[in-house]
């Protein structure tokens, strides 16, 4: 295993530490905790929103804090869920008045420690809301979840619900926001490789050289079939298959997220891109923005998933409202 740290225990605060020297300007680090916020927080009298979940997935979830996006982002050790105490933390660091939306990512850890969290903060008199995000269709039930995963999807929340929060939403209209994005979205991914988690120091799988795994999670784990490489069309046809049939895309407008799991080059993001829209062409589906880079990764995973988004009007707008983060900007 070869990585570039200093030390296994020390990654996860020396990222954090990293990210606000980097951003000194817009970002602070709670101390004592591994909680990254806005310098400004809280935003009086606008509802706060607070995601987070295991390391090893940057730029998520820290790097979408920012004006349009998050108000707070909680990192837990390498693929493992903060616990209660640190997200207990952020919510009373970015509560303006309003309350707190927590942006769940569905992995039993997350939504059981982020749940806990906002019954401390509710028995502190804090109005706190949640969503649980579980838009991959690449299983039912996993070794991690009860029901489908949360995964690339998850970015998407933040965006639309950051977006009606900056315009003033109430806590209800935020949530409903961010139930709304949930009911609309649906991912797939999949692995040319596998990534190594530091304090293991091996591989979570096994791959031949012209072996892929179709149906992969976030955090490391295979996926739900092993299959001979193939072209980059074929494995995008692959993946559509699976999300159009899941919920109906035909005729509607959509956002689309090609996603690279962290070790990925972009030529190959954007030709795996360019197989999406010819293959959504077909399908009638109009892509509306398109959105390729690292969202959601894996540490260094090689691979990628893709991420469709069914749009209204009112998605729309709120899609295409600004945000300034470090990993997400739109004006």
């Amino acid at each position: 295993m070869k990585k570039l740290i200093n030390a296994v225990e020390d990654i996860v605060p020396e990222m954090l530490e990293g990210l606000v020297r980097a951003h000194p300007d817009r970002l602070r680090k709670l101390e004592g905790h591994n909680v990254i916020v806005r310098k400004d927080a809280p935003v009086q009298g606008k509802v706060g929103l607070v995601s987070g979940g295991g390391s090893g997935h940057e730029p998520a979830h820290a790097g979408y804090v920012g004006p349009g996006m998050l108000d707070a982002g909680v990192a837990g050790e390498v693929f493992t869920s903060p616990t209660p105490e640190p997200v207990f933390e952020a919510i009373k660091a970015v509560n303006g008045g309003r309350g707190v939306l927590l942006v769940i990512k569905n992995y039993t850890g997350d939504v059981m420690n982020f749940e806990m969290a906002g019954e401390m903060a509710a028995a502190e008199g804090i109005e706190v809301a949640s969503v649980v995000v579980n838009d991959d269709v690449a299983v039912q039930d996993s070794l991690y979840t009860t029901g489908r995963r949360g995964v690339a999807g998850t970015v998407f929340v933040h965006k639309i619900a950051g977006a009606r929060a900056a315009a003033g939403g109430s806590l209800q209209e935020v949530k409903q926001a961010a139930e709304h994005v949930i009911a609309n979205v649906r991912s797939m991914g999949m692995a040319l490789s596998p990534c190594t988690v530091p304090a293991a120091g091996k591989p979570g799988f096994e791959l031949g050289e012209d072996e892929i795994e179709i149906g992969i999670g976030i955090h490391g784990e295979p996926g739900v079939q092993k299959g001979k490489l193939m072209p980059a069309s074929a494995i995008v046809d692959m993946m559509l298959d699976r999300i159009l049939a899941d919920i109906d895309y035909t005729g509607r407008e959509a956002a689309l997220m090609v996603n690279g799991m962290g070790a990925t080059p972009l030529m190959e993001l954007y030709v795996a891109t360019r197989a999406a829209h010819l293959r959504l062409d077909r399908e009638g589906v109009r892509v509306y923005r398109t959105y390729v880079g690292n969202f959601m990764t894996s540490l260094e995973m090689a691979g990628f998933s893709l991420t469709l988004l069914r749009l209204d009007d009112d998605l729309k707008k709120l899609l295409d409202a600004p945000a300034d983060t470090p990993a997400f900007k739109q004006s």
